[in-house]
């Protein structure tokens, strides 16, 4: 079977990602990507972060099959006119109510209309490149999308 793997990667084909490969820096020291989890079903999630004279955090779950992603801001600071706010935690505890439930529940819509209440910036939206995370850990999943490849 190793035979078969080491043959098949030298042929071109791309193995996929380590979740912890996720981890990365996406702006020059101010941006990144980090706190990548399985949600399980086909779903994951990650930490977006900013900081840079003003700072910044959003979370993304992605449903890796249909390839559409949630984001929210819990976090932010000097980023434009609005006062600094924090609801991390109130935010995850939503997020973490709902994956504890049965998934048939926990649509992405269901989230967002319950993180309206709690987090800014709740956005629902079509992907077109597979994530890292749905790639490390979901790739037999992936959606109507473009492949992820690592460095872009």
């Amino acid at each position: 079977m190793t035979a078969l793997l080491l043959a098949g990667l030298g042929s071109g084909a791309v193995a996929a990602p380590e979740l912890g490969a996720c981890t990365r820096v996406t702006h020059v020291s101010h941006g990144g990507e980090d706190m990548h989890r399985d949600l399980g079903e086909g779903r994951v999630m990650w930490r977006d972060w900013w900081s840079q004279e003003g700072s910044a955090v959003d979370y993304v779950i992605v449903d890796c099959a249909p390839a559409r992603a949630l984001s929210f801001r819990t976090a932010e600071d000097n980023m434009n006119a609005r006062l600094p706010f924090d609801r991390t935690e109130a935010a995850l505890r939503v997020v973490a109510s709902h994956e504890s439930g049965a998934r048939v529940f926990a649509t992405l819509e269901r989230i967002a209309a319950d993180l309206g209440k709690t987090a800014r910036d709740v956005e629902i939206s079509a992907l077109s490149v597979e994530s890292c995370a749905c790639a490390a850990l979901y790739g037999d999943l992936r959606g109507p999308v473009d492949k992820f490849v690592m460095g872009d």
